[in-house]
């Protein structure tokens, strides 16, 4: 779908909700841009949910769900897919005026790294729990797995972002996890790490302790992109502050209809029966058919809206989040 087609009741929920919550200047700190042919068929609910998000779908996209408001974006591929193609097209958006990270995998080589990173113009990389080697089972990929020293250390040296999607069923409570997280923080002090979605923190069982450590921290941020419980925005605005959170989408996959709940530590997606396929077989999906459902992104604003309200966030707080962190992180001005 190229852009979004808002309904009536979208409408509803940003004029009477959002709109005069959100600051005027908003920078998207995670989103996806590619052609439909850098992808592969995929089983998950995110792959049923989105098909293609070029730059210009991207632009038109933040018109019809944001109106209003001025918009850049953070753009990468998909860091599941061809790297070399999703980089390449996301190294054009970059010559278009667009602001890219670049998608590694374990092995990528230092020199192309700094290659990107030195003369093509990419602010950073995003790596990913299934680039690591093939012997190491997905749900026990550590971020040194995908993520190892080697690259941590030439991008300390460069001085640049890393934006992390943590692996491990546990999520952000997994303490291996969090104790590489420490572990950067303390030997890579110049690298400027961002953790995505909260650390995946998207049911409240997901969250732990894990703050109670992350506290300490004093350069590691977080993007609460994807994620629309308002508890884990609570906890990690709570432990780091305002200055170290910033919005995200990962768009396109929030432009999907839905609201989310989560049932015994497991969050499952409540959509519009029939709109996505054949759903009954994943765990994360559940159907209705009588419900008014608005998107993925509004839901996600109305968790961080909950957040901000109860913590009395200021005016200058909820700008920082949406604008100011990512501006002064990426050097991006609107």
């Amino acid at each position: 779908m190229f852009g979004y087609i808002p309904s009536e009741y979208d409408k509803k929920v940003y004029a009477q909700e959002l709109r005069d919550f959100l600051p005027d200047k908003i920078i998207d700190t995670h989103t996806h841009v590619f052609k439909k042919e850098f992808t592969k068929p995929s089983t998950t609910w995110v792959g049923k949910v989105m098909d293609e998000c070029t730059y210009e779908n991207l632009e038109q996209t933040f018109l019809d769900m944001l109106p209003g408001k001025k918009l850049k974006a953070v753009m990468m591929g998909l860091p599941s897919r061809d790297h070399e193609v999703g980089n390449a097209y996301i190294e054009e958006c970059i010559n278009m005026g667009g602001t890219g990270l670049f998608c590694t995998k374990y092995d990528t080589p230092l020199s192309v790294i700094e290659e990107a990173i030195t003369k093509r113009g990419f602010k950073g990389i995003k790596p990913y729990p299934s680039n690591r080697p093939a012997y190491i089972p997905l749900g026990e990929s550590r971020i040194f797995d995908f993520l190892p020293h080697n690259q941590l250390k030439l991008l300390n040296d460069l001085g640049t972002v890393v934006l992390l999607h943590i692996g491990r069923d546990m999520r952000l409570k997994d303490p291996v996890n969090v104790a590489q997280l420490m572990e950067i923080e303390e030997k890579y002090p110049n690298l400027k790490l961002v953790v995505a979605h909260i650390g995946r923190a998207y049911s409240p069982e997901d969250l732990g302790d894990a703050f109670e450590t992350l506290k300490h921290t004093k350069n590691m941020m977080f993007d609460f992109c994807a994620n629309t419980l308002s508890e884990a925005m609570e906890e990690c605005l709570k432990a780091v502050g305002p200055k170290r959170l910033m919005y995200g989408t990962d768009m396109p996959v929030t432009k999907m209809r839905m609201r989310r709940i989560s049932e015994n530590g497991i969050y499952k997606n409540i959509v519009p029966k029939g709109l996505y396929g054949d759903v009954s077989g994943d765990i994360h999906m559940l159907e209705t058919e009588n419900e008014e459902l608005t998107c993925f992104l509004y839901e996600q604003l109305r968790a961080f809206k909950k957040a901000a309200e109860n913590l009395n966030l200021t005016k200058e707080d909820i700008n920082d989040v949406f604008y100011g962190n990512a501006s002064r992180l990426y050097g991006i001005e609107i």
